[in-house]
């Protein structure tokens, strides 16, 4: 019994030393994957610029594109609603 539990976790241990070793080997996907999900706004990115551009600008933005200078990021996903984010991430909004 107790070989068995050995074999499973040297397994374990094997399995988990390839799958880095493969991410090391492999810089470009991992580059790739991570700038993608670096480029993605969320819903608390969109909220902050929504503020950033209420300060700057003494009204409360209308649309996406009136806070995309305020974003890093792809934030085509969002639209504002009743002057906070919505789209992927964002609490359902109580109208």
């Amino acid at each position: 019994m107790v070989r068995l539990i050995e074999l499973a976790i040297t397994s374990a241990i094997t399995a988990s030393i390839g799958g880095i070793s493969y991410a090391a080997l492999n810089p470009r996907e991992l580059e790739g994957t991570a700038q993608r999900v670096a480029d993605q706004a969320t819903c608390r990115t969109v909220d902050t610029a929504i503020v950033g551009y209420l300060m700057n600008n003494g009204t409360q933005p209308t649309s996406i594109a009136q806070i995309e200078d305020y974003v890093r990021g792809d934030i085509s996903r969002y639209r504002i609603v009743n002057g906070i984010a919505d789209g992927p991430g964002c609490a359902k909004i109580r109208r």
